[in-house]
């Protein structure tokens, strides 16, 4: 199929508002509970946010973007929260 053959979606994509709405439910689950796996689905509905923005068209490229590099951002301190948490460096209270 010849990308002049793809129909042009005029509309919002409706995975880059998923991605985004998990973004932020992700960012508060991190901040208030330190649970970083919601990320999971930001990055999951972000990549096929783009992807289906790629081909076939529409607005939400950037809104998807931006939820990706939330998602990774939260999977960053997750993992550096852990390592620090397991070399002892980071002492909580202690």
């Amino acid at each position: 199929m010849s990308a002049a053959a793809l129909p042009v979606a005029d509309g919002f994509n409706r995975m880059a508002i998923v991605s985004a709405a998990c973004a932020v439910v992700a960012v508060a689950a991190f901040l208030l509970a330190g649970v970083s796996v919601v990320a999971v689905f930001a990055v999951g509905a972000g990549h096929v946010a783009v992807s289906q923005i790629k081909e076939r068209g529409g607005r939400g490229l950037q809104v998807a973007a931006v939820s990706l590099a939330v998602g990774y951002l939260i999977a960053v301190f997750a993992i550096l929260f852990l390592i620090l948490s397991l070399t002892g460096l980071l002492h909580m209270g202690s």
